[in-house]
C-alpha cells in the first residue's frame, strides 16, 4: 500500500467529485471579470507574493481564476479539452487521487512564488496554465494510442501530442536564459515567471508518478462497478438509518469487516463475481465467485 493508498483511506471522503467541472466554471468566471474590469484579477486576485505575506492570503487559490486566453474562441476550446481530460483522469484515479494532482501543483505555484519573492526580492505572478497542460502528460502516460483531430481533421495520437507538449515545456523554461527584447525589465520577469510555473508543473508530474509508479488506472469495468457499487450506498442510505453498518464504506462480503475494524484493511471489487461484491485483501483471491 503506498502513500496514496494511505491517504485516502484516511482522507479520501474529503475529495471533490467532478473538480474539473469546478475549474473550468472559476475559468469562465475570470473570462468574465477580465472582461467587464481588466485590472480587477491583477489587483486583488493573482498570486502576489508580497500581498499574501502582508494579509491577502485568498491570493493563494484565486489565483487560479486567469482564464488560458483572452480570446472568446480559444478560451470555449480550451475549456472543453480541460473538462475533457479532467474527467478521463478522474474517472481513472478516482476523485481523490485527481484532487491530491491538481492541488499538489497549485501549492508548489505558491511555494515556488514566495520562495522567489523571498530570496531575490521579485515578484512573480504564476498562473495554473502550465499545470494544466501537465495534465496532458497524465493523461498520454495513461491512453497513449488515444488519437486527437488536430485542426479537427489530422489524427494524432496522444503520446504524439506528449512530446510536442513537452517541447513547449522546454521552451518555457529556456526562456528564463534568454535575455528580454531590448533589455526590457518587465518582459525579462514575465519569462522568469513562465519559466518557473512551467519548471514547477513538470515537477509536479515527475514527483507524483515517481513515487506512484505502482499506481494503475481503473479500468472501464472497475470504473462502472464503482460507480454502481456508489449508486447503491446511495439508494441504501436513502431508505435505511444511516448508522445501521456504523458509517462503514467497505464491507468484506465473506468475513464481514470493514475500515472501521482495520483501518489497515484493503478492499477491491472481484471482476468474475457477478455484481457489485467487495472482498478485503485476505479472500479477495480465496472466496467462492458469484455467478
Amino acid at each position: 500500500m503506498n502513500w496514496l493508498d494511505k491517504l485516502e483511506r484516511k482522507f479520501g471522503r474529503y475529495a471533490i467529485d467532478n473538480l474539473m467541472l469546478y475549474i473550468v466554471i472559476l475559468y469562465g468566471f475570470g473570462f468574465i471579470l477580465d472582461m467587464v474590469n481588466p485590472t480587477f484579477y491583477s489587483t486583488w486576485l493573482s498570486l502576489d507574493a508580497p500581498a499574501i505575506l502582508h494579509g491577502q492570503v485568498w491570493r493563494v487559490i484565486t489565483f487560479i481564476i486567469d482564464p488560458p486566453s483572452t480570446s472568446l474562441i480559444w478560451v470555449a476550446f480550451a475549456l472543453m479539452l480541460y473538462y475533457f481530460i479532467g474527467k478521463q483522469l478522474e474517472a481513472a484515479w478516482g476523485a481523490f487521487r485527481f484532487n491530491v494532482y491538481f492541488f499538489a501543483g497549485v501549492l508548489f505555484h505558491v511555494i515556488a512564488a514566495i520562495l522567489v519573492y523571498l530570496i531575490t526580492g521579485i515578484s512573480m505572478h504564476l498562473d495554473t496554465a502550465y499545470l494544466n497542460m501537465s495534465l496532458f502528460f497524465v493523461f498520454a502516460f495513461l491512453y497513449p494510442d488515444v488519437q486527437f483531430l488536430v485542426w479537427f481533421v489530422i489524427p494524432v495520437k496522444a503520446k504524439w501530442l506528449a512530446w510536442l507538449d513537452g517541447a513547449f515545456f522546454l521552451y518555457g523554461i529556456a526562456q528564463a536564459f534568454i535575455p528580454s527584447y531590448g533589455g526590457n525589465a518587465v518582459y525579462g520577469i514575465y519569462y522568469k515567471a513562465n519559466a518557473l510555473a512551467a519548471f514547477v508543473s513538470i515537477l509536479n508530474f515527475l514527483l507524483f508518478f515517481l513515487s506512484s509508479r505502482k499506481t494503475r488506472a481503473y479500468s472501464p469495468k472497475q470504473m462502472k462497478r464503482k460507480r454502481d457499487f456508489q449508486k447503491n450506498v446511495r439508494q441504501a442510505r436513502s431508505t435505511q438509518n444511516p448508522y445501521a453498518t456504523g458509517g462503514a464504506k467497505h464491507r468484506c462480503a465473506v468475513c464481514g469487516r470493514t475500515e472501521l475494524d482495520d483501518p489497515n484493511l484493503e478492499f477491491r471489487y472481484c471482476s468474475k463475481c457477478h455484481g457489485n461484491y467487495e472482498y478485503c485483501q485476505e479472500h479477495l483471491f480465496t472466496h467462492i465467485h458469484v455467478q
